[in-house]
């Protein structure tokens, strides 16, 4: 399988509005097909609005390009000619996340049609480690993840990379990543350039919006069309779903709700400001109170995987620790405060807290409910609620492979034959 980038040209090519209209035919049929287990080519002629001769030229090529499989025979009524059914396939395309996160490196990589094929998270001081070697680790994990989904027979045809920060998702390069303390790091190139006998197209793009896309498509929230997802690290960021869309912003920032300021004389953030959310909300701001001892930053201090630091929480609190407890209570009331912000301006059905946020949910959320139902304004918004994400500590790296999926869905031209590629010695 050989990948072209999706405005790429080649000769003999059919004309240009031609070939945008077999595009977009393609990716409706594909569509279509992503949003149902199986389907007759009559149903997605129906569904679509498409003639029935035209889905069955689509098909054809689909079924070439191995994007598609017949998976069997449709009776429709007692009588009438069966139907042949059809399903997404794939399986020889690969779609691979990753995220870089200031005490780990994870990655989700699957086929198109959804197939985990390599999953796991790597501890990593990447705040420690500066941006060079943090993008040679990077480098490192996303070869073994290419190879192992290699192995399992399927070649990715693009990798996204979640970062934690603000992103020129256009330029690939991260602006500001406070708590990695990373400046206009024009990471998309970078790790091109030392992937580059792997030939994979890579991109760049926000943890946390990354995250809420993973969220609506098949969180525990998933379809809800206002939503606000909220990512449960050392820092923590906002995705933000308004009718079924990502909200970006002009420039794409939008969604940096770890940087409000609710304590005017709080402490400085690693952003260079007073009082951030993430100040009192973070997993560093929770450590630091409940366990002083194995703090952010403190020397010598190994950095551990951040399930481990919350698994240590949970064991404490569920024995009643005193100074975990109190640390919770008030970390809760912040977060319910906080929410209660985003409540009012952009009125969500949900809250979806992730991360460890999630892990901690039962000590959590009663406070910040409480908080939340207090605060906010219209009566209607007290309908929000919080809710724990299921995803854990992968969602930004599933959304980044969902994002990879959903390009190749737009395009299906891009994946130019169904050939393996040959893994590297």
């Amino acid at each position: 399988m050989t990948y072209k980038p999706p405005n790429g040209a080649s000769g003999g090519a059919p004309p240009a509005g031609l070939a945008a209209l077999r595009r977009a035919n393609l990716s409706l049929v594909l569509r279509e097909l992503r949003d149902h287990k199986s389907l007759s080519r009559a149903h997605i002629a129906e569904a679509t609005g498409l003639h029935r001769a035209t889905v069955s030229n689509l098909m054809a090529e689909l079924l070439e390009r191995r994007l598609v499989r017949e998976v069997g025979v449709e009776h429709v009524g007692a009588v009438g000619r069966p139907r042949r059914a059809v399903a997404l396939h794939g399986a020889h395309v690969g779609a691979l996340g990753m995220e870089i996160n200031v005490d780990y490196i994870a990655v989700h990589g699957t086929d198109l049609s959804g197939r985990i094929l390599v999953e796991r998270r790597v501890a990593y001081d990447a705040m420690g480690s500066g941006p060079d070697s943090a993008v040679r680790r990077l480098g490192l994990v996303a070869e073994e993840a290419v190879e192992a989904m290699r192995r399992a027979g399927a070649s990715p045809a693009g990798i996204v990379v979640a970062v934690p920060g603000l992103v020129d998702v256009v330029r690939g390069v991260v602006t500001l990543a406070p708590n990695l303390y990373w400046h206009d790091l024009p990471l998309a190139d970078q790790l091109s350039s030392l992937l580059s006998p792997l030939r994979v197209p890579v991109r760049v793009d926000n943890d946390a919006n990354l995250a809420a896309l993973a969220e609506y498509t098949s969180g525990v929230a998933a379809g809800t069309p206002y939503l606000v997802y909220l990512t449960g690290e050392v820092g923590v960021g906002g995705g933000i779903i308004l009718g079924g869309e990502l909200l970006r912003g002009a420039d794409g920032f939008s969604g940096e709700v770890g940087h409000l300021q609710v304590d005017p004389n709080g402490a400085q953030c690693g952003c260079g400001r007073i009082g951030c959310w993430e100040t009192k909300v973070g997993l560093a701001a929770l450590v630091r109170a409940a366990m002083p001892e194995q703090a952010y930053g403190l020397p010598g201090m190994p950095v551990p995987d951040p399930g481990e630091r919350v698994a240590d929480l949970a064991r404490g609190l569920a024995s009643g620790d005193r100074r975990m407890t109190t640390a919770v209570a008030q970390v809760g009331e912040w977060l319910g405060l906080g929410g209660s912000i985003l409540a009012n301006l952009f009125n969500p059905r949900v809250i979806v807290i992730g991360g460890y946020f999630a892990s901690l949910a039962q000590w959590l959320l009663p406070h910040a409910q409480d908080q939340l139902q207090r605060l906010v304004v219209a009566a209607p918004a007290a309908q929000c609620r919080f809710v724990a994400s299921t995803l854990g500590f992968g969602a930004a790296s599933r959304g980044a492979a969902s994002m990879v999926v959903s390009d190749i869905i737009d395009d299906p031209t891009t994946i130019m034959d169904s050939s393996p590629r040959p893994v590297p010695h």
